[in-house]
């Protein structure tokens, strides 16, 4: 039962730096990278589609993103779902493919970037520490239960707590490895 309660822990803390990781990756730092139209979906054939599902999209030079959609007919619909989007870019249709071009960051910019990046880091901290309690919770449950011995229960959040300190550092240095590579573009 206790092994069940910290793989679980686990497993919800490896997913919050997935999702960090994710969301950092989507961020506009100032270079083309494809993965920034992932949260972008396009209105096509009667649904939402992620626009990779749409069209192939590729970084071509470092400050330009090619959208090539499958069909021709969508490149109104994805045009239209990158205009409403709020990453701030604006598309050229040339009729076959739609470019992107990102533009250099700007200091109030880059500032602005690096607190949304603090704020995302800081939210994953949040989830982690509300996965930890969830759990230690449970262990308290046990323990009130007496299912469990006082000592295996102190083993067990202790347990919970080296890996919950593991995972903020890992989120502290993916912060300032981010933070770094805003400065640098």
């Amino acid at each position: 039962m206790i092994k069940e309660i910290i793989s679980t822990a686990d497993e919800k803390m490896k997913k919050t730096i997935n999702v960090l990781k994710h969301e950092f990756e989507s961020m506009k730092a100032g270079r083309a990278n494809p993965t920034m139209l992932d949260r972008i979906t396009v209105e096509c054939y009667g649904s939402f589609l992620p626009i990779t599902q749409v069209a192939n999209v590729s970084a071509p030079e470092p400050r330009v993103l090619l959208i090539q959609p499958w069909d021709k007919s969508s490149l109104k619909d994805i045009e239209k779902a990158i205009l409403k989007s709020d990453l701030g870019l604006n598309p050229s249709n040339d009729g076959s493919s739609i470019r992107l071009i990102i533009a250099e960051l700007t200091e109030e910019t880059r500032k602005n970037l690096i607190k949304v990046i603090k704020k995302t880091g800081e939210d994953s901290k949040v989830a982690v520490r509300s996965i930890r309690r969830d759990a230690n919770d449970k262990i308290k449950t046990l323990k009130k239960n007496t299912e469990i011995s006082e000592d295996e229960a102190k083993k067990s959040e202790d347990i919970i707590q080296k890996e919950t300190d593991r995972v903020i550092k890992e989120i502290d240095k993916l912060v300032d490895a981010k933070e770094k590579q805003i400065m640098v573009v």
